[in-house]
């Protein structure tokens, strides 16, 4: 079990990547706040040994990932709507509220591989084992995401 120094260090250092993976699964910020707080409880218990900061960073985006998907199930889910979620943001561009609205509105098995992919630099083969889907289909997401990201957003070269 960890310290309470570790687990402080630990929550603060990955609590902000915990509930973005969890805002791009759920679409939902009290859900994401939720999962965020039942990941860290999870790993405040956890008597599992890390053997690096890799395999510590792996479980968290393995456990929210599973939370995401324990969560999508429930009965009580509320899904909020794009404008309702961007409200809680602030962009310093006007092209990124452009970009975050674009990438919310692609179905999930394409947003959160983009978000693990650009966001969290994890490799296809990475994100393959997080999601329990093969890297060539990941690979496959990723390439129809950013068409649809490039089909909305103009046709942009860029994207």
């Amino acid at each position: 079990m960890l310290s309470d120094e570790e687990f402080s260090a630990i929550a603060e250092k990955y609590m902000d990547s915990i509930f973005r993976l969890a805002l791009n699964y759920m679409r939902s910020r009290s859900e994401a706040e939720d999962i965020t707080q039942n990941v860290l409880i999870k790993l405040y218990r956890t008597e599992k040994k890390f053997q690096s900061g890799d395999h510590l960073r792996y479980w968290l985006v393995r456990v929210t990932v599973n939370e995401c998907k324990r969560a999508l199930v429930s009965p009580w889910r509320k899904m909020e709507s794009i404008e309702q979620l961007r409200e809680g943001f602030v962009f310093p561009e006007e092209g990124r509220r452009e970009l975050f609205d674009a990438v919310m509105a692609l179905p999930k098995k394409y947003r959160v591989p983009i978000y693990l992919y650009y966001y969290e630099d994890y490799s296809t083969e990475e994100i393959g084992r997080i999601l329990k889907v093969p890297s060539a289909t990941v690979r496959t997401h990723l390439r129809r995401g950013r068409q649809q990201l490039k089909d909305s957003l103009g046709g942009d070269e860029n994207v």
